[in-house]
């Protein structure tokens, strides 16, 4: 049948047609055939995101509900994603890395990207399987947060240190990361002045001085954030990249997936997903049981004291997200933006995370 894969990319919600449909079902019933394709929702942030119901006769091998992946039809966003080639790492991921990860994944139907042409993503709607998305201001109950922390530790325990394991993904630290890692440095000033102008009254005055000085040294920064013990790491996770089956959860949006220190993931997820209040509860209790199922996994060398003292320091970082995507406008839905803003600020205030940054 050839590459499974080929030649179902596409630009715009008229592309899904039936013709392209059907070359994704013959991958899973070749003698199946689709009589139409329903586009019911269209949703452009850092990538346009359509569901769509395709009709078919495929039933069982093929679900009828569609969850499709294009570059964003916005013109900053797709610029600001194409140049380090987002969506392309993320079809890298799940043709070629996801089948090891040790975590709850949606179904991908399909995925391809060309230079030159972009990339799609094609994977089952996750109503499909009466799973819950997640929604970026989500703000998870304590149970919630801590079956995330376990799986983050299932994840990052089990390629912690073992580069053996992700011989031949050069991808994951390359071209993307790179030009991601420039185009950031370039950047970070304008827009960390742009968004803590846009932010108001919700970041404090005092944490003003020291968001523009880490963006002017944001290229050592992120080089010192990145010394310690590696493993991959998902780089995006906050409540809207995660969905639940009933009450476990599952991961979604590899498009910043790397190689990097696994406590990073702890940090953008607490400062993210928690309510202040409930953070500062329940904050120690969660970063000891991260160490210990770290530890079940098998990883050595665990120092508590120093993850602690890691996890204080990548707190810059969802601070950062959050800013620099309300100063670029477009990426995030306007008071969810404004909410996560809150809850990191909030957090690199607790732990004077800039201060650590440089010490």
């Amino acid at each position: 049948m050839g590459n499974p894969n080929k030649n179902i990319v596409v630009h715009r919600p008229k592309d899904l047609s039936v013709k392209w449909a059907q070359r994704i079902v013959n991958r899973f019933a070749p003698d199946a055939r689709v009589f139409g394709v329903d586009v019911y929702s269209v949703d452009v942030g850092t990538s346009t995101r359509l569901r769509a119901e395709v009709h078919h006769d495929a039933n069982g091998a093929v679900p009828a509900r569609w969850f499709i992946k294009t570059p964003s039809l916005a013109l900053k966003p797709r610029l600001i994603t194409a140049v380090p080639r987002f969506l392309h790492k993320e079809v890298s991921f799940y043709r070629s890395l996801s089948a090891g990860i040790p975590l709850k994944l949606p179904r991908i139907l399909a995925a391809e990207s060309r230079f030159g042409r972009g990339s799609t993503l094609v994977m089952s709607d996750l109503a499909e399987y009466d799973f819950r998305p997640g929604m970026a201001a989500d703000a998870l109950t304590y149970d919630q947060a801590s079956r995330v922390i376990t799986h983050l530790a299932q994840l990052h325990g089990h390629y912690r240190n073992k580069p053996s394991l992700l011989h031949g993904h050069r991808w994951l630290n390359g071209f993307s990361h790179q030009m991601e890692n420039h185009m950031g440095t370039l950047m970070a000033y304008p827009f960390m002045k742009r968004g803590l102008h846009q932010a108001g009254g919700l970041i404090g005055k005092k944490l003003h001085r020291p968001a523009l000085n880490y963006a002017v040294n944001r290229r050592a920064i992120k080089q010192l954030l990145n010394t310690d013990a590696k493993t991959l790491v998902h780089y995006d996770c906050h409540p809207g990249n995660i969905f639940w089956a009933g009450a476990e959860p599952g991961f979604l949006d590899w498009q910043l997936v790397r190689i990097g220190e696994g406590i990073g993931d702890v940090a953008y997820f607490l400062a993210t997903a928690l309510e202040p209040q409930l953070r500062r509860k329940h904050e120690k209790s969660l970063l000891d049981q991260y160490v210990e199922q770290l530890a079940n996994t098998g990883a050595a060398g665990l120092d508590e004291d120093n993850l602690l003292r890691r996890y204080r320091m990548h707190l810059v970082y969802p601070f950062e997200a959050m800013v620099v995507t309300l100063a670029i406008g477009g990426m995030m839905q306007h008071e969810t933006n404004l909410e996560l803003i809150r809850r990191a600020a909030a957090a690199v205030e607790d732990h004077d995370s800039f201060a650590m940054i440089k010490a």
